[in-house]
């Protein structure tokens, strides 16, 4: 059962497998290994510590490994080595400082099972943003866990029941947000936390407490508490100092390396920084389309011929691009909705001919207030944080009585706030939804409409009741950012739409063609001093993302890379009216909705016909409620 576990995720690492039972205890550990680091015997898991006190198997990198190693040398603490691997390093720090406190030295993305002989304790550790997956839970009796859902799958009392909460929850976000998974029972470890079990006192069905060891919300509370004193200059300085400490882990590798490139500020000053710490060219990747306002590859190859890359690219069709949608669903293993999955997908496929480690620019804007919706978020906040409270209520039920033509001369300016569809809407809808938002009395509650695609996803899912807590709503960061809504914003896009969304996306997309990949703006050094820059400095001039922008600027000229962003996406609305018209047809038939029982047939048939329509423009929505019915179909 062990080996059918680790084979249903060969594709993350399809260089080797191994396997550990401890049949009196009754713990399993499995392992398949895409060799990166010491492509020898010497790195093969699970990995026995050399006490043997600890048992591991782990996913991921540890870009630090060599400072461990020189520390634990430093201090006596070193074992005879018996290879090279950063995950014989970590169970030696393990065996020297113990877990919680090898754990806070560790620098990099990594999910790891780890059992300790001496005190017969289990546990489940996963990286500080949650770039690597660990699902964990209870099916009958069995308590498993593992990278993928698709291993866990593999286990006799697997059960599978759907929880039609967490999909409520899906409908709200186009994701799953942790601490939930699709299905009954199975869980997201958070980022930045531990689970420690004690196997003396386990018992079936019980959850141990999920440990935080570092997390969002001290990086903003301790940032926001000591801002960065330098000038403007320092922090650009600063910016590059961390940029370069972190590339030069993350560019370690026994593998062929190279980068996603799309010619914007993010993936640009990653391969800048790259190219000016080597000696030889980096591989840089990038994917083109022939649709007009979907196609970066013309400026990445710009940036490419300017840095001197050894660039690849690859213009796709229509067809090729609708020809991986049959492949998401085995790819995400849950429901997910990120139309950009697509382009992801192709252009890690891509990389993967040539290279077995892809680094990226992700999480630039979250981390440097790069959306335009953070500053739409400020805005908006200025205008209806004028009036109290009881008169934004009040606001919000007149809305529903006043004449569609009075509202809409009253708020000519609502269409930049709502989304797509709203916009394309009759005024009555328009200030509907704007009376929400009118109504919203903290940044949490603003944040929460912002960014749901389902306003009220209840309404459409039967016997859904989503939990709202996963927006993490904490009285003391929303007042804390009553003042800067736009870092409120920032703080809840790292809690939930970073790990859950991007990282995710990122992560499925190149494991699913056997390919690491690496975000050099995902070191925890880089998230905690951003906290710390002046909100005026990360917006300066009419440009966003400043002290980004400066230090690649510094590389490439700012007339090669300063246009207006493009985003990484797929012409979907296009393709739900023409090109997978009739597959979505046959996945949102009424008939079928209502016999398999999840959704409300009769809202989803509005949004369909109004789609074709042209009255409306749905289809943020129609690709969530597409994505969970043929994951559903495959599973």
């Amino acid at each position: 059962m062990l080996v059918s576990m680790a084979d249903a995720i060969q594709n993350r690492g399809p260089d080797d497998a191994g396997y550990w039972v401890d049949e009196k205890i009754g713990l399993a550990l499995g392992h398949r290994r895409l060799s990166i680091q010491d492509l020898s015997a010497a790195g093969h898991q699970p990995m026995a510590s050399a006490s043997d006190r600890f048992m591991m198997v782990y996913n991921g990198e540890v870009y630090n490994f060599n400072d461990i190693k020189d520390e634990l040398e430093d201090s006596d603490l070193a074992p005879t080595w018996r290879g090279h691997s950063d995950t014989e390093i970590l169970l030696a720090g393990f065996e020297a400082w113990g877990v919680v406190e090898t754990i806070k030295r560790m620098v990099g993305m990594f999910a790891l099972a780890l059992y300790d002989r001496l005190d017969n304790k289990m546990y489940l550790v996963r990286d500080r943003m949650g770039e690597k997956p660990l699902y964990f839970g209870w099916q009958g009796d069995s308590f498993l866990f593992g990278s993928e859902l698709k291993a866990l799958k593999q286990h006799a009392r697997w059960q599978g029941e759907i929880n039609r909460d967490a999909l409520s929850s899906y409908l709200r976000f186009s994701y799953v947000p942790a601490p939930y998974s699709i299905y009954q029972d199975i869980y997201k470890l958070k980022p930045g936390c531990y689970i420690e079990i004690d196997l003396d006192v386990f018992q079936v069905g019980y959850l141990p407490d999920v440990q935080s060891y570092w997390s969002v919300d001290q990086a903003a509370a301790n940032g926001m508490a000591n801002p960065f004193e330098g000038s403007k200059d320092d922090v650009v300085d600063e910016l590059e100092r961390l940029l370069k400490q972190s590339l030069r882990g993350q560019m370690i590798a026994d593998v062929p390396l190279g980068a996603f490139l799309s010619g914007g500020i993010d993936s640009s000053t990653i391969v800048a920084l790259m190219q000016a710490l080597s000696d030889k060219p980096v591989n840089t990747f990038s994917i083109g389309f022939n649709e007009e306002g979907y196609n970066e590859a013309l400026h990445a190859k710009v940036v490419a011929e300017h840095l001197g890359t050894q660039h690849t690219e690859l213009y796709v069709t229509a067809q090729q691009s609708l020809d991986v949608i049959p492949e998401l669903p085995r790819l995400y293993d849950e429901p997910f909705a990120d139309p950009s999955q697509i382009p992801t997908y192709l252009v890690s496929e891509l990389a993967k001919q040539k290279v077995t480690v892809s680094l990226s620019g992700d999480a630039g804007d979250e981390l440097f207030c790069g959306y335009s919706r953070y500053q739409h978020g400020l805005d908006l906040w200025e205008k209806i944080n004028r009036f109290p409270d009881p008169f934004r209520k009040l606001v919000e039920k007149m809305i529903g009585v006043v004449p569609p033509f009075v509202l809409n001369a009253l708020f000519s300016w609502a269409d930049r706030y709502l989304t797509g569809a709203e916009t394309a809407g009759d005024a009555a809808y328009k200030m509907k939804v704007l009376g929400r938002v009118i109504a919203s009395n903290n940044i949490q509650a603003l944040y929460q409409f912002v960014i749901s695609s389902f306003k009220d996803p209840d309404l459409v899912v039967r016997g859904g009741k989503e939990d709202l807590s996963v927006f993490y709503d904490d009285k003391n960061m929303s007042e804390r950012f009553s003042e800067n809504p736009a870092q409120g914003f920032m703080y809840y896009d790292q809690h939930l739409y970073l790990p859950d969304d991007i990282l995710t996306k990122v992560d499925r997309a190149a494991m699913g063609v056997s390919l690491e990949g690496r975000i050099p703006m995902l070191d925890h050094r880089i998230i905690e001093f951003a906290w710390t820059i002046p909100h005026e400095h990360l917006n300066r001039d009419g440009q966003s993302k400043w002290p980004l922008r400066q230090v690649l600027y510094k590389h490439v000229p700012e007339k090669l890379v300063n246009r207006p962003k493009m985003g990484f996406g797929v012409p979907i609305d296009e393709w739900l009216r023409k090109d997978i018209k009739p597959w979505a047809e046959e996945l949102l038939a009424s008939d079928r909705i209502k016999e398999e029982g999840y959704f409300n047939p009769e809202l989803i048939r509005t949004m369909w016909d109004e789609h074709q329509a042209g009255t409306r423009d749905w289809n943020h929505r129609l690709w969530a409620v597409l994505m969970f019915q043929q994951w559903n179909e495959y599973q």
